[in-house]
């Protein structure tokens, strides 16, 4: 089983423990299971998906958008993605040279077509911009994946 995870950079303090222990539920349904994440690992929804990953036993691949990703981090967020990398099965670095949204998009896409299911960190609400989790979703549903929301009613992100 392979999972994917696509979501909110920024998710609010009022949401995070709904999106933590919803991210720790699904993973329990796959106990004794051979599972594989998979995340773009950008700071907020794919990095706290890869940590319950990990934390569950399961295996993490990453798609990378682009090889200058690093700079899209601050310092915490920079040493969290380092920690994470460090644990990953596989990594994958797709062929942009710096971060956009078309590389964005790309990740998403590819995270998607790898993907036995969606896990979507996401308020319901349209992409910011594009390559956002709007568009990964709309992408999964056109693909006829499956797709499992985890978001507390009435929070907005």
């Amino acid at each position: 089983m392979r999972i994917g995870v696509t979501g909110h950079q920024h998710i609010p303090q009022e949401a995070m423990a709904y999106v933590t222990n919803g991210i720790d539920e699904l993973l329990r349904r796959y106990d004794g299971e051979d599972v594989v994440g998979l995340s773009s690992m950008a700071w907020g929804a794919d990095q706290l998906f890869a940590d319950a990953v990990l934390r569950a036993g399961h295996r993490l691949d990453a798609i990378i958008p682009c090889r200058g990703y690093r700079t899209t981090f601050d310092e915490r967020g920079l040493a969290a993605y380092d920690r994470l990398m460090e644990r990953v099965r596989t990594a994958v670095t797709l062929d942009f040279p710096g971060p956009s949204e078309d590389a964005f998009l790309a990740a998403g896409k590819r995270v998607v077509d790898e993907s036995d299911v969606l896990v979507a960190l996401w308020d319901g609400l349209p992409a910011a911009g594009k390559g956002g989790t709007g568009d990964a979703v709309a992408y999964a549903k056109a693909r006829r994946k499956p797709v499992v929301i985890i978001w507390p009613e009435g929070v907005v992100h």
